[in-house]
Parts: structure tokens; sequence; C-alpha cells
């Protein structure tokens, strides 16, 4: 089992604690205000656990050629890259107004520094932990920084190897211990077959000290609830008021009635994941007394007889006699009186039963 850490404050994430859901809000806000703040409390409303964004400082996170790139396709908010991102990026007090909005709705809130300057505003900003986006989880010298806040990390995965992945614990563990991985794929929309919630029980192996959790831009909520099951203990998702809209990743986002449905599913899943522990249960005892069987004599058996199996048969019986794993048991044994064929076998019939009891 993962140990826990606590990843906002009195929430801990790993162990036997409640799946952390994520409601990825990203730049699906069109970059309008009005529109992230609906979007926060759509979360809050569905019952996400946190909203996040992704901040970027541009110049730090493009080179100029880059943000000078024409960008024509039907998603572009602007004819260069830059123009486009510049659109979508909300400055440090819009970000500040959006985290007071977050707290007065009730709803954790955070984002991805998707850059080293933009990780040192979300730490003046006090988020509760850093997402690191998987386009910088090999960005070594950002991991080893963004460590040394001393904030709780969420660490996705997307186009990583293994080997990369022993390289991040390697740098993150020593220095902030209180991260997680997400197993991603960095495709929008994903297609299932390249999904890989295996890779859930390869880091669970890998990494059993840490959360392990998944990050999904499928189609749905089949597959995030899988991942669930797998024991992934924080799921994060795209979200979107409406998937028409402009922006590539509307189409692998979850509307509010998806992700309703989904944290749904997940604290159903959640519940159903129970006990190791295999006994008969409280709620079978009704169907047990209704159907469940009990060994009967197959045929007439006198007084004295010592029993042997072609002598016993196993029916629902009234009364209850010994259960159908006990019919060997009753093998060899001897019996104190008359039982007539398809007569339940009970414990007064057999001369010095001894119950057996069940370890």
């Amino acid at each position: 089992m993962s140990r826990e850490i606590e990843l906002c404050p009195g929430r801990r994430v790993g162990g036997d604690q409640p799946c952390f859901i994520i409601a990825e809000i990203g730049q699906n806000h069109q970059g309008d205000l009005d529109i992230a703040k609906r979007m926060i409390r759509m979360a809050k409303d569905c019952g996400a656990d946190c909203a996040k964004f992704q901040k970027s400082e541009l110049e730090y996170k493009f080179n100029k050629k880059a943000l000078e790139r024409p960008y024509t396709s039907k998603h572009s908010w602007g004819k260069t890259y830059g123009e486009h991102k510049r659109h979508l990026e909300f400055s440090h007090d819009q970000y500040r107004e959006l985290k007071k909005y977050a707290e007065e709705v009730g709803i954790f809130f955070t984002a991805s520094g998707m850059d080293e300057m933009a990780v040192e505003f979300l730490h003046e900003l006090d988020v509760p932990f850093f997402k690191v986006g998987s386009g910088d989880t090999n960005n070594f010298p950002y991991l080893e920084k963004t460590a040394k806040k001393g904030r709780p990390m969420v660490i996705s995965s997307g186009m990583q190897s293994m080997n990369t992945m022993h390289q991040v614990y390697q740098i993150v563990k020593p220095i902030n211990p209180n991260f997680c991985f997400l197993q991603c794929t960095s495709a929008y929309p994903l297609q299932p077959e390249d999904v890989n919630l295996r890779v859930i029980s390869a880091y669970q192996s890998a990494f059993p000290d840490i959360p392990i959790g998944y990050s999904g831009h499928e189609t749905g909520i089949a597959i995030s609830v899988a991942a669930v099951a797998m024991g992934a203990k924080v799921v994060e998702r795209h979200v979107t008021l409406d998937k028409t809209w402009k922006g590539s990743d509307h189409q692998a986002s979850l509307e509010p009635n998806e992700l309703t449905e989904l944290v749904k599913a997940i604290r159903t899943v959640e519940k159903a994941m129970g006990s190791p522990i295999k006994q008969l249960l409280p709620c079978e005892m009704a169907c047990n007394e209704k159907l469940g069987k009990s060994v009967v004599a197959k045929v007439a058996i006198p007084e004295g007889a010592v029993l042997t199996l072609d002598m016993l048969t196993v029916k629902v019986g009234e009364p209850k006699g010994f259960p159908p794993e006990s019919i060997f048991d009753l093998v060899g044994q001897k019996v104190k009186k008359n039982i007539e064929e398809d007569e339940t076998i009970t414990e007064q019939v057999v001369e010095n039963h001894v119950k057996k009891v069940k370890c």
C-alpha cells in the first residue's frame, strides 16, 4: 500500500484515502475570466476536489521564434503562436482573483507551472501543491528547483520512459518526499489502445512508497474509473463547458454531466473495493437461508450405520443441516438414529460430532 501524503491542507492522498479528483480547466476558459469562474463553480458542483489551471510566463516557456511562428489552426486565437497564447494567459492579478473565488466556492485551486518563473509565481500565490505537466517531467533542473520549494508535487509522465521516471524519483525523493506520479499518455483525444493502464501497476511496484494516479485525455469516463479500480489515488481529467468550443483540448474534455458521472462512479468503485477478506457477509444471510444447500440422505440410513459417500447428496434442505463443504468430513461417522431418504443430516443425528471451527 502506498504511503499517504497531505496533498492539500487537511486532505491526504494514498493508502486507504479517497481518490483525489482534479478538474483540469487548463486553458479551456477561452481567455475569459468569467468563464473560468463558471468552470471553477462547475468543478465544485460536480464533486471534484480541485480546480486546476495552466500558468505560463511565455517568454520563459517559449523562445522568440516559437512565439513568432505563424499559427493558422482553426483553434488559433491569433496570427502567431505568441498571440494565441497571450490571449489565453491570465495575469497575476487575475490568478489571485481566481484563487480567491475558488476559496469562496470551497474547492482547492492550483495550476501547472509551465516554466520556472511560473512556479515562482505559484509559490508566491500559495497554491497547496505543484502540478508538473508531462512536458517538464524530464526537465531535471526545473524539477529540482520545484521540489526545493517544499510543496507537495503531482508529476505527470506523458511522453516519458520508465528509465526517465526512475531518474525523476531519484531527483525528487531526497529533496521532497511528498509527491506522486500519474500515468499519462500525451495525446488528445487519447485512444484506448494507447492508455496502458498496466503502467499504474508497474509504477506501484517500482515506487511503492509514493501514491500513483492517472491523468487521462480519453473520451468518456470508463477508463478513468478502471484506473481507480487498479489503485489510482489521484485522477485528473480535462473539463469543459462545451466540447464544441474552439480549442484543441475541448474534444478530450468532460462536460459537466460527464464529470458528475465520473465522480459518482469513482466513489461507487471505492466503496465496492471493500475488504480482501472473503467471508459470508451479513447481507448474504437472507440468500443463504433461502438457497444455501445442506447435506441430505441420498438413501434411507439405519441407526448405527457408518456413513459412506454414496449415502449422501447435497440439496436445498429444510431444516438446514451440515453445509456442503462438510460432506467429506461426515464419511466414516456413525449415525445415532434412523434417517429417512431425502432427510437433512443434522448434528443431532451424528454420533460424537465435534463441530470444526473455521480458521
